[in-house]
């Protein structure tokens, strides 16, 4: 499995992040809210310093993020076959409709299109499930006859077969039901709606990569990461993301604006890494992505920096295939400060990690980590975005060369402020002093939870000689997730923080630990429908340590559930033990890992990270109920505008941030849609 090495943001789980007593949590007159729909809340964000950046480092990033942006199309059809068109007919009946714009249909349909916008395809982007339309298929019907054909992606169809064909996958809810499917027993790739695979079965799959496989390969390629799986003549084969190869238009369109970037480049060590992902693209060779993945972790000197390609593999039931993803950023160098102090010590935090010796790595290679600001998110980080990221994925190249790791601060800060005075606090924590705690410490520890988890969590421990990378398959990204959130928390409160001048009080970390226990046994439940499982890893590593430090602590009652005017609340009576338990776990997480020990992981995924308890979970539903905070939240990019000399030279770039939500998405689909023009 292609580990995936993003933090989905703490603050938009437990929407609780409050104001901290620091100099950059001030309050502004910043208008961060956009847009507001379903279950989603659509913000803004800043990018402090950029008008103090060199015009060569405006010029690079102008051009990095055309080439970010220019890949959407990418993680669309990825997400599911038929996503661009049903895309390209909604956005066209969006723009032509002449009837009443108040009526009931035409605001379900808006929804409707907000939501597969936000999620790139008709799929929740967390839940997996298709997202169900409150406008009537006559209405669709309607309002699709009314376009003209050539505004239509009709592929040689007529207009009514067209819509025969779309409107079950947009209304039956039996069709194409779930885009991941992780169901226990089923065959993952058979029941998940994804555009990853086609005509193919988990069994054939895992087959064709098994024989593959070396192995005594001791620098393995990420298999399948830059592919769709299919059959060509009763084989299985692989369609490879490339030049001329799938997905080629926008492939070939990146390549051209990676290209211009270069012309602006900082120094050698970057022009060189861009060079090489463009050879990446150009060929499709995996090899050449591992040499490029070194030469981007490599390069700790340059200011700007991003990641662009197929990385992440959520999307990817068996963890295998990267969802296309970009992320244009510079250093936030300031702030970097605790993350350099975490990164120096590196080889103490993995000498005492209270893990089986046989499982640390004996020289911790090449780890860096620094504090960003992002300039334009998109692909699967847009518009819900990562606040932390650690790269590569590459197991080898991590115990080799190393890993770079981010936390993306200004996005942290676009949360806490969109989130201060939501009552959160007052509904679901136990007490004032506690209240009191997370509102002095909360931001700080949470941010620092994110530095470890990327930083050092992500690249600590080792495989066993001869482990399948893949070898805990459907689990491994829950476990992978589980094992860096266990080391933080483990990391989080120990005196040697203190002493590393990264906090100023011992006690601060409690202001975590409640809020992930808060987070994983209750208000998570937020985000499932009752009568559902959860399903996305995150969630499952939250509530799979959550819930197995509280049986396994019940003994000692180091956590507990008590009733306090008719509602349910955490209480942690002993921080100390349940420190001693994220230790534990993360012994027995990392001894999984190891050993590709695949029966334990699953079965410590099953028991403790899938099924929900329905009473509890009405409860916090209904609690929620009355707080108006909406479940997920996400955001719109600046716009960013280069101007030119005579000589097509780039002398400045402006930014601005005045594009809402509706505006920005009609304007990608016009100007950045290679794959359906």
């Amino acid at each position: 499995m292609a580990i995936l090495n993003k933090l989905i943001p703490s603050a938009i789980i437990a929407l609780s992040i409050t104001s901290c007593n620091m100099a950059t949590q001030q309050t502004d007159d910043f208008d961060y809210t956009v847009d507001r729909f379903a279950d989603i809340e659509v913000l803004r964000y800043k990018v402090p310093e950029f008008e103090n950046l060199s015009v060569n480092q405006k010029a690079l990033i102008y051009y990095l993020t055309e080439a970010a942006i220019t890949g959407r199309d990418i993680l669309w059809d990825q997400n599911g076959k038929y996503n661009l068109p049903i895309r390209q007919t909604l956005e066209q009946i969006y723009v032509n409709f002449d009837g009443d714009k108040e009526s009931a249909e035409f605001k379900a349909f808006e929804k409707y299109l907000k939501q597969i916008w936000f999620a790139n395809g008709i799929h929740h982007h967390y839940s997996m499930d298709k997202f169900t339309p409150e406008f009537s298929q006559e209405f669709f019907a309607t309002q699709v006859k009314a376009i003209a054909p050539e505004n239509l992606p009709l592929n040689g169809k007529l207009v009514d077969e067209f819509i025969a064909e779309l409107s079950p996958v947009i209304f039956d809810p039996a069709v194409m039901a779930k885009r991941v499917n992780q169901a226990e027993g089923e065959d993952l790739i058979t029941t998940s709606a994804n555009n990853l695979y086609d005509g193919v079965t988990q069994a054939e799959v895992e087959a064709y990569y098994a024989a593959l496989k070396n192995p005594n390969d001791t620098t393995p390629i990420s298999f399948g990461l830059n592919t769709q799986v299919t059959k060509k003549d009763g084989k299985v084969v692989e369609n490879v993301y490339k030049v001329g190869g799938l997905y080629s238009d926008a492939i070939s369109r990146i390549v051209e604006l990676l290209d211009k970037a270069t012309e602006y480049a900082e120094n050698d060590a970057q022009r060189n890494t861009i060079n090489k992902l463009i050879e990446y693209y150009q060929t499709g060779d995996l090899s050449l992505f591992d040499e490029y993945s070194i030469l981007w972790l490599q390069d700790t000197a340059s200011q700007v920096d991003f990641i662009n390609g197929f990385i992440e593999s959520y999307g990817d039931p068996l963890g295998m295939t990267g969802a296309w993803e970009s992320i244009v950023n510079f250093k936030n160098v300031q702030a970097s400060n605790r993350t350099q102090i975490i990164s120096d010590n590196a080889q103490w935090f993995e000498d005492n990690s209270p893990i089986d010796p046989r499982f640390r790595k004996e020289e911790v290679k090449g780890v860096s980590a620094k504090v960003i600001t992002a300039a334009i998110l998109s692909g699967d980080a847009y518009p819900a975005t990562p606040i932390g990221i650690n790269l590569p994925n590459s197991n080898w190249i991590r115990a080799n060369y190393g890993s770079k790791s981010v936390t993306i601060e200004n996005i942290t800060q676009a949360y806490d402020a969109a989130s201060q005075g939501n009552g959160f606090n007052e509904e679901f924590v136990y007490d004032q002093e506690t209240r009191d705690l997370m509102s002095k410490y909360l931001f700080i520890t949470d941010n620092l939870h994110t530095d470890l988890h990327e930083c050092l969590g992500h690249g600590s421990g080792k495989l066993l000689p001869g482990v399948d990378p893949d070898a805990l398959k459907a689990h491994g990204a829950t476990l992978e997730e589980t094992r860096a959130d266990l080391f933080a928390l483990y990391y989080l409160a120990d005196p040697k923080l203190v002493e590393l001048g990264l906090l100023d009080n011992p006690e601060a970390y409690k202001a975590e630990y409640y809020k992930y226990m808060l987070n994983g046994m209750m208000t998570q439940l937020m985000r499932i429908e009752p009568g559902k499982d959860v399903e996305e890893a995150h969630m499952r590593n939250r509530k799979l340590i959550a819930e197995w430090a509280y049986e396994n602590g019940k003994a000692d009652n180091v956590v507990e559930l008590v009733e306090k005017d008719g509602k349910t609340f955490i209480k942690i009576n002993d921080y100390d033990k349940l420190r001693e338990l994220f230790g534990k776990l993360l012994s027995e997480i990392q001894r999984i890992k190891s050993e590709g020990d695949y029966e334990a992981g699953r079965n410590i995924v099953e028991k403790y990270a899938v099924k929900v308890d329905p009473k509890l979970h009405a409860e916090v539903l209904e609690r929620y109920s009355h707080l108006d905070i909406a479940p997920y939240k996400g955001f719109v990019n600046p716009i960013y505008t280069p101007e030119f000399d005579a000589d097509g030279k780039i002398v400045d770039v402006k930014i601005s941030y005045d594009e809402d939500y509706i505006p920005q998405m009609l304007r990608y689909a016009r100007d950045y849609s290679p794959l359906t023009k």
